[in-house]
């Protein structure tokens, strides 16, 4: 397997992978590039930091804190535009929130373009209401995600499916768990208004599309929470 441009692929994770976790080897899941599936789970860490409201960047690194990605706002632009860089600097995607959308959709095109021609995939609120009470206060929220190859959008291509107080998230393709989410916050992340994620990516799965969901779903929590 190839080593994603601007660094090395990342080391395998230590966790264990769940029974219903994706792992074909023969059709992986490739939307952003093959040179981003591993033969095994990824460990991925980001970290969110808000300096005003237009800057507003990600950083991505291995469990070692290798930089592998980052997440910038594009230069001139509305603050509902970002885009995903690898660990030298390319652009790989722009994720651009669709305004006056009603289920809140976010559109994903390759490189900095926002071309019908390299448009990706696009990730939405659901439009059926997904509530799953434990208790009188928690819930479930549910994101669909559809490739562009997907134009009736009849069903998602994938899911995801969001934890407790935002905390956590899952991505599933299908009833197969594609990648897993955890929030992480210590001192340190409260004291730079810093939101830090652990992302798990399952084996072949690009892990650049995994980080662009939790980006994009990170994105519309913290509009809501605006």
């Amino acid at each position: 397997m190839a080593a994603a441009m601007g660094g090395k692929l990342p080391g395998p994770a230590s966790g264990t992978v769940p029974a219903n976790a994706y792992t074909t080897e023969s059709n992986p899941i490739v939307v952003i590039g093959e040179q981003y599936i591993a033969p095994y789970p990824v460990d991925l860490k980001i970290q969110h930091t808000v300096f005003t409201v237009t800057e507003n960047n990600f950083d991505i690194t291995d469990v070692n804190d290798n930089p592998i990605f980052k997440v910038k706002n594009k230069l001139f632009s509305f603050p509902d535009r970002r885009v995903l860089l690898d660990a030298a600097g390319n652009p790989l995607v722009s994720l651009k929130q669709k305004i006056l959308s009603v289920h809140r959709r976010w559109r994903v095109f390759r490189g900095e373009s926002d071309k019908s021609i390299d448009f990706l995939f696009s990730v939405r609120k659901s439009s059926l209401v997904h509530l799953k009470m434990r208790t009188k206060t928690t819930m479930t929220k549910t994101l669909d995600v559809f490739l562009a190859s997907n134009t009736s959008e009849s069903q998602p291509d994938f899911k995801i499916k969001e934890g407790w107080r935002d905390s956590s998230c899952t991505i599933f393709a299908g009833d197969a768990i594609i990648a897993q989410m955890q929030r992480k916050q210590n001192v340190k992340s409260l004291v730079i208004n810093a939101d830090n994620y652990g992302i798990t990516a399952y084996p072949n799965v690009d892990y650049a599309f995994v980080v662009a969901l939790v980006v994009i779903l990170d994105e519309m929590n913290r509009n809501s929470y605006d």
